[in-house]
């Protein structure tokens, strides 16, 4: 198995200034870890600091991965978006499995993962 990139640019759909949202807590883990977070979320101009895009189409390339922190009625509308990003990886966060998502992913070829971003950093699977 290949080791993945020690680095990686994070699309973060549904990032918020929140702190207590997971999407906020991603956000400072994927730093902590040497990532490079970038929110998605066209409701804030800011997290944590970071320019935060309106739209995945709007962040700089490459993705790597999109973590996904929206349920699958707010993500329906977003699958060509998100699936067409580039990112060879999409995290389903609990609360965010999306059946059709993870169908037009794996169409494209992509990896999707039905877990939690917090978890796969902590335990060194991300």
């Amino acid at each position: 198995m290949a080791e993945p990139p020690k680095s990686q640019r994070v699309a973060v759909m549904g990032a918020s200034p929140k702190p207590n949202r997971y999407a906020f807590k991603a956000i400072q883990m994927l730093q902590h870890h040497g990532h490079e977070p970038l929110p998605v979320n066209p409701a804030y101009d800011d997290v944590l600091g970071l320019k935060c895009y309106r739209r995945i189409a709007d962040t700089p390339p490459p993705i790597d991965t999109v973590t996904v922190y929206l349920g699958a009625a707010r993500s329906n509308p977003l699958i060509d978006e998100i699936i067409n990003s580039g990112a060879r990886r999409i995290i389903l966060n609990p609360g965010a499995e999306n059946d059709a998502l993870t169908r037009a992913a794996n169409a494209r070829g992509i990896e999707v993962v039905e877990g939690c971003t917090l978890v796969m950093l902590t335990i060194g699977s991300f």
